[in-house]
């Protein structure tokens, strides 16, 4: 036997191979731990044998509903984990759904047994307690845990209130088990839990209940006792305890601690004296609070409160330290002191009085410190001495005998740190000092000391969180000594812990069984602290150790076949029952769900709602009255009469719970309704919320709508075609430049707006104004439709396409195919008119001779034979093609393809190459050079392939010369059309004089090769043109369309094209407008009329509610909805124009974007989740050729508030109310409504100052026909406690959103010019609760304002003497902001909803509203906008000490390091002292913020001054300040004056792990590194270099061919270092270019030592 190894002793992977049991065949495979033990740092366990005691109690188990009374450490854990895996296996084998329910009674067993269950059985487990957010779940949440769990583990609360509101019910329980089971007594939730649920249930679960004391008093007082309190835990749990009667097999391998006692003498020291004179201090500084609380004059209840709560304060801190003083000692006495000082409470936000008060309190600590000071003869760090005489401190009072004893228990462990040691001590405050204490001391500081304490609402408890780190560490063994109250001595499982101290005695049997359970390592010792001679210990620890004797004996004794089941006698309970769904709610339960409703109402600092009880005596009994807050949805109710108070008020509670659920504020589980929607819609939301749906981060595919204007049916008609015509006119403002007008021809009729408008293109040097008229029908017959086409496709193609198809070898003419160039989606003619035409649009013809011989010049090309490939030779003939083409009569005569010309004739001929299919206009004939001069394009490192034109021609296309002599032509090149629509002169200026070899490149071809074609070159000009105005008009018409779609029948109602085209049209398309303004205004359009609506249809509905209603109906996901559902995605314009891939009817594109989507239809199916992403790698914006795009999610939503806000600008709120009506946001303003909502308030006509309302009233300039409105517009919801059940809270709802759309309107009327990010930070400025608070200080209105707050009172005062007004006050602000917007939504429900009323009020109370000229930005904000300007990056740190934080921002200039410092009690307010400073210190230096503010269209930059030394030179250059070297100390000399400058000549060299290759990888990885150690971002500087020949370059993804090539130079300033310049390789593109000079600057700094690339 002595060579038999202990289980327990042996790691679970040492027990992977098992010891076979006689009693059994074949054990499942579950651990053999005691109730609790942490498997987490194990080894998992696959076949273990239990024990034949174990085994016993399993087979017991199975048979009926049974308690297992076991020693701790016996593994009743196991039995539970074996009777989970039998019946688990039944419930999986079965079919049917059944649940296995563990219950823990702390939070620590039930993590712990939930590590164990899930290690051990291989099923589903999760644990559930508060601290989790379980309170907060709804039946969705509780039925997807029970589709996916097991076994669920909780505390025992959990569970109770689960059944409470019917998510769990016992019929889904197949086994409970109850660990700790002794708990379930009187109002314990296991009792609650038996008695209200499992003996009324049909189907009732297996109970299987654990216990190592089934006693629930502090003992048992005899035999009888004990069998009395064990039957009772039986008829509770209806179950039949359980122990094994030979306790031989368990003591062998439970491990036993040995019990010993420490004694220690009684305190030698006398501190009666100073316990009297800290009791007098406490009494003086009690009276003191009391003087100070009735020297209020207010009255107010919540300051009584709150000196209430610090008297219970300052006494709890005085028993404290009498506590320490009599058990430990002075020091630990002092101690205390130290620790209530540090749990004072945060007073600065606090009004004057609080402060006063909590000051008291301070005060009387400082002063018992001293006093505890005094008393120390030998000086406050005596028992710090490592030759400390311990004794002699034990005499001088230092410490107690108690503590000295515990020391010499400490010490009696020798150095060994392997020591597990746990400390019970009674009180959270004793554990604290004497862990503060045991620090100190120099000879124990080799043991690692903590504490532990419970969750309670303690000021000194610890956080959870911190508690599971501190037993973590204990079990791990980085701490040695763990000093812990009782939440440590139920089941928490500690393996090693070799000593178990009672410092404090335990009071109960169940504490001295549990806490000397904890000892868990073989020869443990249990140590129990007696005073010497105290028989009042002596009996207490007595009676606890007969107890214990007495229990297990009548626990093994009982005859099990004897027991007979006892019924649970069951209390009446009064009780609440949802018939629907089950959910309950009981006299006792009540209190807390009336509590937990009113905390869901809404509230401020001043003002916590919560209900009020009033008691009447009546003959007896009492009754008892409820007042709700003012937003409940009742105020009062009387309970019913009862024999007491506490009875009555359960009763009241109960009573008013039941009321709440039959008018809706309790839903069918018995919750606070939520202030979500219900229902679908609710569904809906919570599923794209967690999809992203409405968010920026979220893309999604969409289709494209088609126009439905530009489709036509004409292509085929024999017998001609009326179109509708439009007529296009330019003029220049260079007048030498000449363009043609063109018609536009289309079958449908444009709208007035988009037929008829004028446009500027902006081309280089110069602006075209063009102007589009209608011009009636015009009817072509069949041949000039034909021509008409001819033209268009000619021109179309051969400017912006590409006539010739195919490879060299097989090339076709384009319009020699059969295949179709036009579609009848998009169908239209752009035909050029006579130049002899004026403007006047009844007076032009179209010029029909320049098409028809653009058609002959088809007919031509047709006639071509196929050109040959390179090195065959064709007849000349096939050239001409039959045509007479005459030998020139003299030299001024040239030969073209189809014809001759004068010489003198041919500038500016527009001409068709008939080996390329390119159009050019002839320059000039260039005399000096003809067929038979050198080839000049060759590259200039090849051999030469050509030596002469002629020869080019010859080998390269099979064409020989018939006139090589005859002059060469220079012929202007086509190039790529451009975006004319935006004006990019200005920002373009700078960027092309940076780029060389920007001359015009001609080309140089024989005449022969040439087709004359009889158009002027203004044509070809305009045609230019056309690209642009085509996008324009389709996007307007795109506009009309929806317009269309949406109708709107309103009377003297209309809105522009051009106003809806800028609704759907995004910032991302390049236009001088996008939606945002609009925007700005729709979502306070939105905001108004939902927030009418939900006022007006809810007149039950708190403030809260209606915000919540509000926000989910204008929230993005919503709004997506809604413009999805009616297609307003397929409108959206979220693209660049690309005029590059602009083709006309007609044209074939030659930069087509194939669909990859995988669908085959213009519409995206909009619940298909692979066209919704978040992959950051997706581009939007970007157009297949079917139309589909990837677009933010969120911009769906932002072009639905812009139609709003276009609406609304177009037509006021009647009309915006259409259009959301169309888009599906049901809102009605009913006059029905507003006429109930003002009758309402004429029912309650009690005025208590009349004369306060006129005063009121001619303050604001308007008479209220109704004064209630008025009355409930300025009272506070702090006025419950005076009776009244009214407040401003839902006019405040009101109120905030007519001013904000009030002020909306008149920043964007009154500022059209500004861009819509200056336009939210003047909203932002305007429409906040200071500003608001401002304008109510500065009309005197706060003196209205009916409260019955202290704290309100007193802020209030000290904002009215802040002469700057600059105090910081923001729950102050808040409160006299939502006075304003009260009386707002006062006066607009007055009117009518008249809220131009409303502006007439308002405007000069708010006046002066700011302007951009005055708006300042936050200082913070402001300086991170100015420094990103300038190329500079800012680092921020903030600490907190004490009440204050302190931030510091540091900014790098070229060689100075500037930092600003900021105190304040707030984050934000810091940060924003310490920019300020910042801000200063440029000035100072020369930088000028002036620009600071001003934002460029189109982007988010801000632009910033240069200091003005520097503004005539290089915008580059940044100030340096001289830096000089002392030879005393190595260290940089600033210059005299240089305000709060830091060296950093001292820096560590930056380290990157690698370089991102990536294409922008380089510039990313500069960018974060300048942006880590504060260097300015460096400049770059590019130049391009062309060539006739294609080069081959180098680029990231390998060689590139191309015939631009283009070099970037990069200089960057390293503070304290220098500058350093270097150039990047030559890339295909400036981006590329851009990585390359990154690139090798990166290089550059790992040279020179300023980087360490650690994996290049």
């Amino acid at each position: 036997m002595a060579d038999r190894i202990n289980p327990l002793k042996r790691s679970f992977g040492d027990m992977i191979t098992p010891t076979p049991n006689p009693h059994v065949g074949s054990a499942p495979d579950v651990p053999n731990t005691s109730a609790g033990e942490n498997p987490a740092s194990q080894l998992p366990v696959r076949f273990l044998t239990p024990r034949s005691y174990q085994f016993d109690v399993y087979e017991v188990a199975k048979r009926r509903n049974t308690i297992a009374v076991l020693d701790t450490g016996a593994g009743k854990t196991m039995i539970a984990v074996m009777l989970i895996r039998h019946i688990g296996q039944s419930i999986k084998s079965s079919g049917h759904r059944k649940l296995i329910v563990f219950l823990a009674p702390t939070v620590h067993l039930a993590n712990q047994q939930c590590e164990v269950i899930k290690d051990q059985t291989g099923f589903e487990v999760e644990v559930y307690y508060g601290a989790k957010g379980v309170d907060e779940w709804n039946l969705t949440q509780w039925q997807k845990e029970i589709d996916e769990r097991d076994v669920l583990v909780m505390t025992p609360q959990i569970l109770l209130d689960a059944l409470r509101k019917a998510f769990l019910n016992m019929e889904l329980i197949a086994l409970m088990i109850i660990d700790e089971c002794h708990r379930a007594t009187g109002n314990h939730p296991y009792s609650k839990i038996m008695k209200e649920f499992y003996m009324n249930s049909n189907a009732k679960p297996k109970v299987f209940g654990m216990t190592a004391s089934p006693v629930a008093k502090k003992g048992v007082s005899s035999p009888l006792d004990c069998e009395d309190q064990m039957s009772e835990l039986e008829r509770i749990l209806d179950s039949q305890i359980y122990s094994i009667k030979n306790r031989a097999e368990m003591e062998e391998y439970v491990p036993s601690a040995k019990e010993t006692c420490k004694f220690y003498d009684k305190p030698r020291f006398n501190a009666s004296d100073l316990k009297a004179r800290i009791g007098a201090s406490w009494s003086k500084f009690d009276t003191a609070i009391m003087d100070l609380q009735g020297s209020l004059d207010t009255g107010y209840k919540d300051m009584e409160d709150r000196a209430k709560e610090l008297r219970k304060r300052l006494s709890s801190d005085h028993s404290k330290i009498v506590s320490c003083l009599v058990d430990l000692g002075l020091k630990c006495a002092y101690e205390a002191v130290e620790v209530c000082l540090q749990k004072s409470p945060k007073s600065y936000e606090e009004c004057e009085m609080y402060r006063e008060i909590s000051l008291q309190r301070k005060y009387f600590l400082e002063e018992v410190a001293s006093m505890i000071r005094n008393s120390l003869p030998l000086g406050d760090d005596y028992v710090l001495d490592p030759a400390l005489d311990y004794l002699k401190a034990v005499d001088s009072g230092y410490m107690s005998p108690k503590l000295y004893e515990l020391l010499q228990l400490f010490l009696s462990f020798g150095k060994a740190t392997e020591v597990l040691c746990l400390i019970f001590v009674e009180r959270i405050i004793t554990a604290k000092v004497i862990q503060r204490f045991v620090k100190k001391i120099s000879v124990l500081e080799h043991f690692a000391v903590s504490y532990l304490t419970g969750t309670n609402t303690s000021v000194d408890a610890l956080a959870p969180k911190l508690q599971r780190e501190v037993l973590e560490s204990f079990r791990s063994g980085k701490v040695n000594l763990l000093f812990a109250t009782d939440v440590v001595e139920e089941g928490i499982h500690v393996p090693n812990c070799s000593c178990v101290i009672r410092f404090d005695l335990p009071k109960t049997v169940r504490s001295y069984v549990q806490s000397r359970g904890r000892a868990r390592q073989h020869n443990s010792v249990f140590v129990t602290m007696l005073e010497r001679g105290n028989e009042k210990q002596r009996d207490q620890l007595f009676d606890v150790i007969r107890s214990d004797w007495s229990m297990r004996d009548t626990a093994s004794n009982r005859d099990p076949e004897m027991w007979t089941p006892k019924a649970c006698l069951l209390d009446e309970l009064e009780i609440y029952i949802v018939d629907r769904t089950g959910a309950s709610v009981t006299a006792d339960s009540s209190i807390s769900l009336l509590y937990k409703y009113c905390e869901k109402l809404p509230g401020d600092r001043y003002y916590t709602p919560r209900p009020a009880f009033e008691f009447k005596l009546l003959d007896k009994a009492y009754q008892c009255n409820i007042k709700l807050p003012p937003s409940a949805i009742f105020h009062t109710l009387a309970g019913p009469v009862c024999r007491n108070q506490q009875l009555a008020k359960q009763l009241a509670c109960l009573e008013a719970c039941k009321k709440l659920h039959q008018m809706g504020a309790l839903d069918e589980h018995l919750q606070p309704v939520s202030d979500e929607p219900s229902g679908k819609d609710l569904m809906l939301k919570s599923k794209e919320a967690s999809a992203g749906a409405g968010t920026t981060k979220r893309k999604e595919l969409h289709g494209s709508v088609r126009i439905r204007a530009l489709s036509g049916s004409w292509g085929d008609k024999l017998d001609g075609v009326t179109f509708h015509a439009y007529k296009f006119d330019f003029s220049c403002n260079v007048p030498s430049h000449i363009y043609s007008s063109f018609v536009l021809l289309i079958e449908a009729k444009l709208h007035e707006d988009v037929g008829n408008i004028e446009l500027e293109l902006y081309l280089v040097g110069k602006k075209v104004n063009a102007s589009i008229s209608s011009c009636g029908e015009l009817h072509l017959d069949s041949e000039q439709v034909i021509n008409a086409k001819c033209f268009q496709e000619l021109f179309f193609n051969g400017l912006f396409g590409r006539l010739f198809t195919g490879s060299k070898a097989a090339r076709k003419f384009l319009l020699s195919e059969d295949t179709t160039l036009w579609n009848q989606s998009y169908m239209y003619l752009l035909l050029p008119l006579e130049t002899s035409c004026t403007s006047s649009a009844d007076s032009w013809s179209i010029n029909w001779t320049g098409i028809c011989d653009s058609a002959s010049a088809v007919a031509f090309m047709k006639n071509i034979s196929v050109f040959a490939c390179e090195g065959d030779r064709i007849d000349q003939s096939a050239h001409t093609s039959g045509s007479s083409v005459q030998e020139p009569n003299d030299s001024l005569m040239i030969n073209f393809a189809n014809g001759s010309a004068n010489i003198n004739d041919v500038n500016e001929m527009v001409v068709l190459a008939i080996h390329t299919g390119r159009i050019y206009s002839i320059v000039e004939a260039v005399s000096d050079m003809s067929g038979e001069s050198p080839f000049d394009g060759n590259s200039d490192d090849a051999p030469a392939k050509y030596s002469t034109f002629a020869e080019y021609y010859t080998k390269k296309y099979g064409i020989v010369l018939k006139h090589p002599r005859q002059p060469m032509l220079r012929l202007k090149q086509n190039h790529n059309p451009h975006n004319l629509l935006v004006d990019f002169n200005d920002e373009g200026a700078k960027k092309r004089s940076s780029i060389v070899g920007k001359q015009r490149q001609y080309a140089h071809l024989p005449p022969e090769v040439l087709i004359r074609i009889n158009i002027p070159v203004s044509v070809l000009k305009a045609m230019y043109l056309l690209p642009s105005i085509m996008h324009r008009l389709e996007s307007l018409m795109l506009a009309s369309q929806l317009r269309q779609d949406i109708g709107c029948s309103v009377a003297n109602f209309h809105i522009s094209s051009s106003l809806i085209l800028e609704a759907i049209s995004t910032r991302r398309c390049c236009e001088n407008f996008s939606l945002e303004r609009l925007e700005l205004l729709g979502d306070s359009v939105l905001k108004y009329t939902v927030g009418c609506h939900f006022f007006l249809k809810h007149p039950g509905r708190h403030e809260g509610q209606l915000s919540s209603l509000r926000s989910y109906e204008v929230c993005n996901s919503t709004l997506r909805k809604h413009g999805t559902d009616c297609r307003i995605q397929e409108y959206i314009r979220d693209g660049p124009f690309d005029p590059r891939r602009w083709v006309a009817p007609g044209q074939k594109s030659i930069r087509p974007v194939p669909c990859n989507c995988g669908i085959n239809t213009l519409e995206v199916p909009l619940d298909d989740s692979k066209f919704q992403t978040v992959d950051p790698n997706i581009k939007v914006g970007i157009t297949c050729d079917m139309g589909h795009r990837w677009m933010g999610s969120k911009t769906v939503s932002d072009s639905v508030e812009a139609l709003i806000g276009a609406y609304y600008v177009a037509g006021g709120l009647v009309a915006a109310l259409h259009v959301m009506n169309w888009i599906g946001i049901e809102v009605e303003l009913d006059p029905s409504c507003v006429s109930q909502a003002i009758a309402s308030a004429s029912l309650r006509t009690y005025i208590p100052n009349d004369d306060e309302v006129k005063s009121l009233e001619s303050k604001l300039g308007y008479a209220f026909t109704e004064k209630f409105m008025l009355l409930e517009a300025i009272t506070h919801p702090s006025m419950q406690e005076q009776g009244v059940n009214y407040c401003y809270q839902r006019l405040e709802y009101l109120g905030d959103s007519v001013l904000d759309l009030l002020i909306t309107r008149h920043l964007y009327e009154n500022h059209k010019n500004l861009d819509p990010g200056e336009l939210t930070d003047l909203r932002s400025a305007s429409v906040n609760n200071e500003s608001f608070a401002q304008a109510c200080v500065k009309h005197n209105l706060h003196i209205h304002l009916r409260h019955c707050s202290t704290l309100l009172l007193s802020q209030i005062t000290e904002y009215l003497k802040s002469s700057d007004g600059s105090i910081e006050a923001t729950s102050l602000t808040e409160a006299l902001g939502d006075l304003v917007e009260s009386i707002a939504g006062a006066v607009l429900v007055d009117t009518g909803l008249n809220y131009e009323e409303v502006w007439r009020i308002f405007e000069p109370l708010l006046s002066p509203i700011v302007t951009p000229e005055k708006l300042e930005l936050a200082p913070y904000r402001e300086l991170i906008e100015f420094c990103g300007s300038l190329g500079y990056f800012t680092k921020e740190e903030c600490v907190s000490k004490g009440e204050m934080v302190h931030a510091t921002l540091t900014l790098q200039l070229d060689d100075v390091l500037l930092v600003g410092e900021g105190f304040d009690q707030k984050k934000k307010h810091a940060k924003g002292k310490a920019a300020s400073h910042l801000l200063k210190q440029l000035e100072k230096r020369g930088y000028s913020r002036s620009g600071a503010k001003k934002r460029k269209h189109g982007t988010d930059c801000v632009s910033a001054s240069p200091p003005e030394s520097l503004e005539k030179g290089d915008v580059n250059v940044i100030t340096k300040v001289k830096i000089q070297k002392t030879e005393e100390n190595d260290m940089l000399a600033l210059p005299d004056g240089a305000p709060s400058i830091l060296s950093s000549s001292k820096r560590e060299t930056p380290v990157i792990e690698s370089i991102n290759m990536k294409k922008g990888g380089p510039r990313i990885t500069l960018f974060e590194l300048c942006k880590k150690v504060q260097w300015p971002m460096p400049t770059f500087k590019t130049s391009e270099h062309k060539s006739r020949s294609p080069m081959e370059v180098d680029d990231i993804g390998g060689k590139r061919t191309a015939f631009n090539t283009f070099t970037t130079k990069i200089k960057l300033n390293i503070p304290w270092f220098g500058i350093i310049e270097c150039d990047g390789e030559a890339r295909a593109d400036k981006k590329s270019a851009y990585d390359s000079a990154a690139l090798a600057m990166l290089n550059v700094l790992q040279a020179k030592s300023q980087l360490i690339i650690t994996n290049k």
